[in-house]
Formats: structure tokens, C-alpha cells, sequence
């Protein structure tokens, strides 16, 4: 759109195409490798200790001989889209303008497959950078229905997994998801909406009906992610692409009776279509 080896000067190009002069002459800046590395151990504290703000990781990272300010905390938090879980109604940045739909699992009793799906997105370390991965999930079976991995946080990524669940999976009674803009856009609203499923968002005091969900995160952390140091998004993507799969066929759940997501879906299927 800027054309710097034009005759015209670049603050009138800018002028004319609607851009402030900053964001003509900021180059943006690779993140440090010693950021890299605060932000790896932040995402480890923060699945240990989710209630954790920019204050009290500043502090933990201090035990640790890490010191760092909390506004530089606040920052790399924000590059991988976390903040302290007890904030859950504020935890995704949330679009101004977008449609925010009330929270309707409170007190329903989930127990049987595509009752209610979820989703959600976590910050993945790489050996230099990082990725997002988004997932969805069957509530009830904690199964995952669909994943993907993208370099950004835009919605295309969320959506493109959404679609995948619908392919193979049908479609649930209600859809789950915090108030992050990938979720409140109206291209992810409207692909619900469209087929007739309610849709819900965590709301004041909801948080804790997300747990599941960061407790997903946790196994594929530990279990997969943090035992290897990827080289590249492909090597990410199918690495996890295979934990994945472990986790819904092969792995124990506790919360199911020691029954792994795939046996508890496909069980409980038959009766949802009775009941149909």
C-alpha cells in the first residue's frame, strides 16, 4: 500500500490511504529469546496457578531469580492471551461491538455426547516463537472433536476447526465459549446460529464450568508439549495432532470412570438418539 521508493513523500501516501504516520514507520520487532523464555515459564505458572495476575507472576518469577516488571508481565501475558482465571470474564479481549450471549449452563446437567460443545485457545511454546492451538470439545465425554493450530489469533483458524466438528460429529444443543473476539464474531455466531444451536458464553461467576477445558490444556501441555521443543509449526502440528489422538482413544479419564473420551462419546451416542 506504501510505495517508499514513490515520488510522492511517504507522510502524504499515508494521508491519503487513512494510516497514522507511526504505524507507516514502525517496524515491528521480533520477540527476544529472553522473552521467549519468560513466556514459557509464565505459561507453565499459569497452569499451575491460573488465579496468578501480572502482580503475583512478577513475584513468582522473582523467587526464581527472574526479575521483571509487572507492566513487561502484563505484556508477554497478553501476547499468549492469558490473565488470571478468577478474571474469566474478562480473560479474552472481547471486540466493542460484538454481540455477547448469556451464560446458559448454569445448574444443567451435562451427561451425554453432543450436548454441549466447547472451545477454547492456548498459547503453544515452540524452540524459537510459538503457535495457538484451538480446540473443540464434547462436554460431557471431554472428547476432542477438532483442532487447529495457526501462528495468529484471528477467528479463520477457530472456525476452520468449528467446521471440521460439524463434518464429522453433527452438531450439539448448546455451543460454549468465553467472550474472546474470535468467538463473538458474527462469522463464528452466525455459523451456530445458522443451524439452530444455542449459544453460550462464560459470564460473571461462571468461570469454574470452564475448568475442564484448562484441564485439557494441562495434559497436552505436560503430557506432550513441554516434553518437546517443536522446530517448526508443521512438527507442532503433527505432534499434537498424535497426542490428540492418544488422548481420545488410548488415555484413562478419571472424571469418566477411567473410560477414555472416545468409549464414553460413542457409548453415550445411541441415547441422545433415542432420545431424538
Amino acid at each position: 500500500m506504501i510505495d517508499r521508493s514513490h515520488a510522492l513523500p511517504v507522510v502524504r501516501q499515508a494521508q491519503l490511504a487513512g494510516l497514522s504516520r507511526a504505524s507507516v514507520y514502525y517496524l515491528p520487532r521480533a520477540t527476544s529469546d529472553a522473552d521467549q523464555q519468560l513466556m514459557k515459564r509464565i505459561d507453565a505458572i499459569h497452569l499451575e496457578h491460573p488465579f496468578a495476575g501480572a502482580r503475583m507472576l512478577r513475584d513468582l518469577l522473582a523467587r526464581e531469580g527472574l526479575n521483571i516488571g509487572r507492566r513487561h508481565v502484563g505484556t508477554l501475558m497478553a501476547k499468549m492471551g492469558i490473565e488470571a482465571l478468577y478474571r474469566k470474564p474478562n480473560t479474552s479481549k472481547k471486540h466493542p461491538h460484538n454481540k455477547v450471549h448469556p451464560y446458559l449452563l448454569r445448574g444443567l446437567k451435562i451427561e451425554r455426547a453432543n450436548h454441549v460443545w466447547a472451545t477454547d485457545i492456548t498459547y503453544i511454546p515452540m524452540a524459537q516463537g510459538w503457535v495457538y492451538l484451538c480446540a473443540i470439545v464434547d462436554w460431557a465425554s471431554r472428547r476432542v472433536l477438532a483442532h487447529r493450530i495457526s501462528i495468529t489469533m484471528e477467528t479463520d483458524f477457530c472456525l476452520e476447526a468449528l467446521h471440521e466438528a460439524f463434518a464429522k460429529h453433527g452438531q450439539p444443543e448448546i455451543f460454549n465459549t468465553d467472550q474472546g473476539s474470535q468467538f463473538t464474531s458474527l462469522d463464528f455466531t452466525s455459523a451456530l446460529a445458522e443451524r439452530g444451536i444455542k449459544i453460550s458464553m462464560d459470564g460473571r461467576g461462571s468461570w469454574r464450568d470452564n475448568v475442564f477445558v484448562e484441564r485439557l490444556w494441562r495434559s497436552i501441555k505436560y503430557e506432550e508439549v513441554y516434553l518437546h521443543a517443536y522446530e517448526s509449526v508443521s512438527q507442532a502440528k503433527a505432534s499434537i495432532g498424535r497426542y490428540i489422538e492418544f488422548y481420545n482413544m488410548r488415555r484413562p479419564h478419571s472424571a469418566l470412570d477411567k473410560k477414555t473420551p472416545d468409549e464414553f462419546y460413542f457409548r453415550s451416542l445411541p441415547t441422545l438418539q433415542k432420545a431424538a
